[in-house]
């Protein structure tokens, strides 16, 4: 699986009465067995705040590749991806609760994680996945 793209960004309200404003979207595009698609990840927005429970970061940006900063919405979806594989078959996936984005976040590696995000910008980084 090539991961080409990682991207995120907050909701706005697409209507008065909605609450998307307190959320957010982290993107993962990849090609797998020679089809594009994009994964999902919703999560609270309040979870950039308190971002240091989860990653081994004090602040967001978490680090700055060839003078881009790298946001926490940018690479939490890769993130999940990193730990979870199988995500590549769902579409999209909603987190509101900490314990299960502390899952996804346990053990990361940040050096390897400048590295992996550093190779998607410079054209893709290739996941080793499991096979189902």
């Amino acid at each position: 699986m090539l991961i080409k793209e990682i991207k995120g960004y907050e909701l706005e309200k697409a209507q008065p009465n909605t609450s998307e404003d307190f959320f957010n979207r982290s993107e993962v595009t990849f090609i797998d067995q020679g089809v594009e698609k994009t994964f999902y990840l919703l999560y609270v927005r309040y979870f950039d705040e308190i971002l240091n429970e989860f990653v081994p970061f004090e602040s967001d940006p978490l680090f700055t590749i060839d003078e881009k900063p790298i946001y926490f919405k940018d690479v939490i979806g890769l993130i999940c991806m990193l730990k979870d594989t199988t995500l590549k078959k769902r579409k999209r996936v909603y987190i509101n609760e900490k314990k299960d984005l502390i899952n996804y976040c346990k053990g990361i590696d940040p050096d390897k994680l400048k590295e992996i995000v550093g190779q998607i910008m410079k054209g893709g980084y290739e996941l080793k996945t499991v096979q189902a």
